[in-house]
This record gives C-alpha cells, sequence and structure tokens, in this order.
C-alpha cells in the first residue's frame, strides 16, 4: 500500500503552522503586552520568560514556508505574489524584535527605551501582518491559469483588518496568559488583568470574523451549513464540536483568571486557539490556494515529495526533542533575581 504523500506533506505544513502560531504566538502576545508593563524590571523580567525559547519557536515557521515552498510549488507561486507587503511587514516586524531582543539587555542608558520600543513595535507589526496574511488568505485569491491574477493590495480590506486586529488580540491573550504561568507577585497580577482584557476583545473578535465570514464568504458558509437564513442542522450539528471547543477555552481562561490560576489561563488559550485553527481548516481544505488550487494539484512529484518525507522523518524527531528538552530545562518561574540573560 503506498503512502498518500501530498495528504502527509499537508499534515506536517499545517502541523508546522499550528505549532508556529501557538509557540511563537506567545512571546509575540509578550511583546504586544510591552507598552502596559509598570518598570523597567517587569519588562526584563517578561523578557527573560520568553528568552530562551523564542528563536527555536520560529523553526516552525522557517519549517511550514520552506515546506510550502519544496512540496507545493504551485501553492507558493500563487500565494507570495499574493501576499508579498504583508509577508514583508512580518520579516520587518521579527528582525526587528530579534534585534532589539538581544540590543535590549546590553544596550546603554539612553539606547534601551530605544529597543524597548522597537521590541513591542516589532511584535505588533509581525502580529498585525500575520492577520492580515491570514484574512486574505480566508477571503481567497484570484487565480487564472495556474497564476495569481489579483491586484497588489487584495489582502487590504476590511475584513483582513477585522482579522489582524482579533490576532493581535489574540496573541495578547496568549502572552498574558504565559505571563501568568511564569511570573510572581505584582507582574502576576498585571498579566492577570491583560489575560481578562485579551479574552474578553478575543471573543468579540472572534464572533465578528466569524459572523462576517458566513457573511462575506459563501462558500465557507456552505461548508458550515449557513443557508443565509439560518444553519442546516445535518451540516451544522457535526461541526459545531469547533466552536464549543472555543467557547469552552475562552470559559477555561474566565475560570483561571477569577480563581487566580497559574496554569489553566495558558491551556484555554491554547484551546481558543485550536479551535479556530479547526474552523479555518473546515472552511477552506482541500485548498491551499483557496479557492482555487487544491493541495493534490499543486503538490510536488511524489519522488521528490518521498525524499523530503525521508529526511524529515529524521529531522522532526529531534527538533521535537530539543524543543520539549528546552521547556523542561527552563520550567518553572522567573523572577527579577534569575533570568536567561
Amino acid at each position: 500500500m503506498s503512502l498518500d504523500l501530498p495528504l502527509i506533506w499537508a499534515g506536517l505544513i499545517a502541523v508546522a503552522v499550528l505549532l508556529y502560531v501557538l509557540l511563537d504566538g506567545f512571546d509575540l502576545g509578550v511583546g504586544i503586552l510591552f507598552p502596559f508593563s509598570h518598570s523597567r524590571e517587569d519588562r526584563d523580567v517578561m523578557m527573560n520568560t520568553v528568552a530562551p525559547v523564542w528563536d527555536g519557536n520560529e523553526t516552525w515557521l522557517v519549517l511550514g514556508g520552506g515546506g510550502l515552498l519544496a512540496a507545493f510549488p504551485l501553492a507558493y507561486s500563487i500565494l507570495m505574489p499574493a501576499f508579498y507587503l504583508p509577508v514583508v511587514m512580518m520579516l520587518a516586524g521579527l528582525i526587528m524584535r530579534g534585534v532589539a531582543f538581544e540590543f535590549r539587555f546590553r544596550g546603554q542608558r539612553r539606547g534601551r527605551p530605544f529597543w524597548t520600543a522597537m521590541f513591542g513595535f516589532g511584535s505588533i507589526l509581525a502580529a498585525f501582518a500575520q492577520g492580515l496574511i491570514l484574512g486574505g488568505f480566508i477571503q481567497g485569491v484570484e487565480v487564472a491559469d495556474n497564476r495569481f491574477a489579483g491586484g497588489t493590495f487584495d489582502w487590504f480590506t476590511p475584513y483582513t483588518l477585522l482579522v489582524a486586529v482579533g490576532l493581535v488580540c489574540g496573541y495578547a491573550l496568549l502572552g498574558a496568559a504565559w505571563l501568568m504561568w511564569k511570573t510572581t507577585d505584582a507582574l502576576h497580577g498585571d498579566a492577570r488583568r491583560w489575560a481578562l482584557f485579551a479574552g474578553v476583545l478575543t471573543a468579540l473578535f472572534l464572533l465578528g470574523v466569524s459572523l462576517s465570514t458566513l457573511v462575506v464568504h459563501p462558500q465557507v458558509a456552505g461548508r458550515w451549513g449557513w443557508t443565509g437564513a439560518g444553519f442546516d442542522p445535518a451540516q451544522f450539528l457535526p461541526l459545531s464540536v469547533v466552536p464549543l471547543a472555543g467557547v469552552a477555552g475562552l470559559a477555561t481562561v474566565a475560570l483561571g483568571v477569577a480563581r487566580r490560576s497559574h496554569v489553566w489561563p495558558f491551556v484555554g488559550a491554547v484551546l481558543v486557539f485550536l479551535s479556530g485553527y479547526a474552523g479555518l481548516a473546515t472552511g477552506f481544505f482541500p485548498y491551499v490556494a483557496p479557492y482555487a488550487v487544491d493541495f493534490r494539484e499543486a503538490a510536488a512529484p511524489d519522488n521528490a515529495l518521498a525524499l523530503m518525507l525521508f529526511g524529515a522523518a529524521f529531522i522532526l524527531p529531534l527538533i521535537l526533542a530539543y524543543t520539549a528538552w528546552v521547556y523542561w530545562v527552563f520550567r518553572g518561574k522567573v523572577t527579577p533575581e534569575a533570568g536567561y540573560h
């Protein structure tokens, strides 16, 4: 029995993107919350909570983008021209925050505020650009003769702006929940307030994006059984577990914050993102260039996919093992007296 290589690679890339969103999402969220911290010492602790892991988290972005190019070159050739500008914005934000991350700890008194601002701004810019890409992906790209046939700014619409702001709020929720898990004392209390506020905003934007998607994108709405007047129960009920998981995640965040839990708000935030990711997959699968090219049409030849899979079978377990080891070594609370730098 032969392996379904295009499906396997679609699954690998989907998992890589999910891991990137969850792992780099919370450290982007920490940067998004930077402007709201009260002191330099608090900002030092915030950075130290992600210092051992932030660059490793971005490995999954490289795997997702590189895997798309290698395994689905047709999709890559369509999507990159469609999203050149937001991709450049995202990379600029990631570079900016990466440089600021190292320079802030080593900067002189006068330069430190600049790098502090750059870390926050770079985090917000990267998250916002990712939201624009996500919104543009959901609304679809114009394709003719297997080439991108749309305009330079097709990704810039009220819908994509709504998605982008919602993603920034979602990352802020992940970051606040992470800080609740990793910090103590006053900073833990600040993180608790940030998690509550970000959770409310995330819930509102999730609702707004979901309703907007049903109205603006009939193809996605049809997947969920939306007829324009209501939902078809036979089609919607089997999928209802997805939004219910999101509601459960938000409830977990709220209860965890109310009970001053250290771990459960982060678990709830992760569940919210898992629900959103599953909802996206429900809306556009099997397309990799919505809604024109599916993953089988875009796949590289089977011999190329098999060769890459052979390499991935050795590399991915090593990456996962190293990632797990780093998180284990740097487990526990971060205090002002101890830091990565």
